[in-house]
């Protein structure tokens, strides 16, 4: 029976990770597919650790593995732990907040499971789902650094940035990544689109994002990152 691993990076998400850890318990995949919950706390300095170690012994049918840095490395160091310590037959990025819904996870397995795909981004840009409204000038900067990443790519995706990517997981652990921070979606979008015969496919999925009150991290300084991250992976490869 086939196995989805859902790799959660965690970092000061004491008070809400319950939350989503009861959507996912929740989902019922497509095939009867099982389950893998690994999760990364990069360093938390508030009680992130104790609510993931009450959760998991509360929810012993929820099969949890647990991962942490004894230093903060960033959001794509505690992905690239999570992934490699995946051995589903596929691999999906889930942040801890509550911004994504576990229960898309079969719109985003279904052309996998299909034979269609290698690789599947679930955009926020495309479909009827629900989107909250929220900041204006984020939205033109997701939209121009998938743009520039699709002009060295050669892909068509629409949002680049997405959280919600799925991968085979015999593709994903066969790339070497290097960034530890927020550079970890440019960095992996150059890299996936570089292998030979690759089939990527996107979805549209829904988004319920956060003010900078109610958690949000990414910032200006992210952008630039990732611009950064756009021509270093794509032209000095």
């Amino acid at each position: 029976m086939s196995t989805l691993s859902i790799v959660i990076p965690a970092y000061n998400e004491g008070p809400t990770i319950h939350r989503i850890l009861n959507k996912v318990k929740d989902v019922v995949l497509l095939n009867n597919m099982q389950k893998e919950v690994i999760i990364v706390n990069d360093c938390s300095r508030d009680n992130t650790e104790e609510a993931i170690l009450a959760y998991k012994a509360a929810n012993p049918d929820l099969p949890i593995s647990y991962y942490k840095h004894e230093v903060n490395q960033g959001k794509g160091a505690a992905l690239h732990t999570g992934i490699e310590k995946a051995t589903g037959d596929y691999v999906v990025i889930q942040d801890a907040d509550l911004e994504y819904d576990p229960e898309e996870y079969n719109v985003l397995l279904k052309p996998m499971i299909s034979g269609f795909a290698d690789v599947v981004y679930g955009s926020r840009f495309m479909g009827g789902k629900p989107h909250r409204i929220l900041f204006f000038w984020h939205s033109i900067g997701n939209r121009w650094l998938t743009m520039a990443s699709n002009m060295f790519t050669n892909l068509n995706l629409t949002d680049m940035e997405t959280c919600y990517k799925m991968f085979r997981r015999d593709i994903i652990q066969g790339i070497k990544l290097k960034e530890k921070r927020f550079g970890f979606e440019p960095e992996v979008t150059a890299k996936i689109s570089r292998i030979p015969k690759i089939r990527i496919y996107e979805v549209g999925i829904s988004y319920y994002g956060r003010t900078y009150e109610e958690g949000k991290k990414i910032g200006m300084k992210d952008a630039f990152r990732a611009l950064y991250c756009i021509i270093k992976y794509n032209i000095f490869k």
